[in-house]
């Protein structure tokens, strides 16, 4: 099994760009709308979002959009995910497009990185206080390392008691979309090196899985299996159908609501608004937030 974060040097390792398939430079040059407001959500200058709102009086659906980038700084930033984080607003969903720590930044890894993805999160609610936001429909959209993200993110409501990464009233998730990027970490390690041109998980967690048990039990959807949102699984280039549907099965059984798309294409295809992937996946956003109004 081969795991691939947002790394153009991964990418031509495994998975050559050849034909009409699309690089990560071609999609940081696609067009994105202005934010409507940046904000921050800590004290870091790396700890903002951008948050675009759709035309009209809302309240709007939010989507929350992770950025990939082998969770390492210089791979990739929400200049990546503007694109889809408009197109998404264009189509009556607020979008909050979040940047982050990756390692490399001081205080990245874990626990940092994992508490920024939580504190943008719940960021929402203040932001609500003053925008349309209705926080009974917020999904997380996250692609290749941003994946992970999003799953993750889905699943904090067992992270309560977690002393270094939880918090006791976590912003709850209707949906989690993972685009082509892993459920699991551990089983990452080792591939890693050879996707992202470095090792990358071990940096990430402050050890190996053998080093940091407890930490990659907390950091893994794939041991948490959370259940509370409905999960989106898109295989593509990188997260395989088999292993997409592995995890969707291990959802099922535990009662949880997971849906597998299979898109065979590139990496960066599935992100790009105007191709194909990216189409279907947001035409599944949109459908998941607004129902019937998304086809209007």
């Amino acid at each position: 099994m081969h795991w691939l974060a947002t790394s153009a040097l991964g990418v031509a390792l495994l998975f050559p760009l050849t034909g009409t398939a699309i690089g990560p430079g071609e999609v940081n040059a696609l067009p994105a709308s202005p934010a409507t407001v940046t904000a921050k959500y800590g004290r870091d200058a790396l700890q903002f979002g951008e948050l675009r709102l759709p035309a009209g009086k809302g309240p709007f659906p939010v989507a929350i959009i992770v950025h990939g980038g082998c969770w390492t700084r210089g791979f990739a930033s929400v200049r990546m995910t503007a694109p889809i984080a408009s197109a998404l607003a264009a189509r009556g969903v607020a979008t909050w497009n979040v940047e982050y720590r990756q390692v490399g930044d001081a205080g990245a890894g874990w626990p940092g990185t994992f508490r920024d993805w939580g504190a943008a999160t719940d960021q929402l609610r203040t932001l609500a206080r003053v925008h349309p936001l209705d926080l009974q429909r917020v999904a997380v959209v996250g692609h290749s390392a941003g994946a992970h993200a999003a799953l993750w993110i889905a699943a904090r409501d067992q992270l309560r008691r977690q002393r270094e990464i939880g918090v006791a009233n976590p912003l709850p998730i209707h949906a989690a979309f993972a685009i082509d990027g892993p459920a699991d970490l551990a089983g990452l390690v080792g591939a890693d090196a050879q996707i992202c041109g470095k090792p990358v998980i071990a940096p990430l967690m402050g050890g190996t899985p053998a080093q940091r048990p407890e930490r990659y039990r907390w950091a893994s959807p794939q041991q948490l299996l959370a259940t509370s949102a409905s999960q989106f699984l898109v295989a593509s280039a990188v997260l395989t159908a088999a292993e997409a549907h592995r995890y969707a099965g291990l959802i099922q059984r535990r009662g949880g609501k997971a849906q597998v798309l299979e898109l065979p294409g590139g990496h960066f295809d599935v992100i790009a608004p105007g191709q194909p992937g990216w189409t279907r996946i947001e035409d599944l956003i949109v459908s998941t937030l607004l129902g019937d109004r998304g086809h209007d």
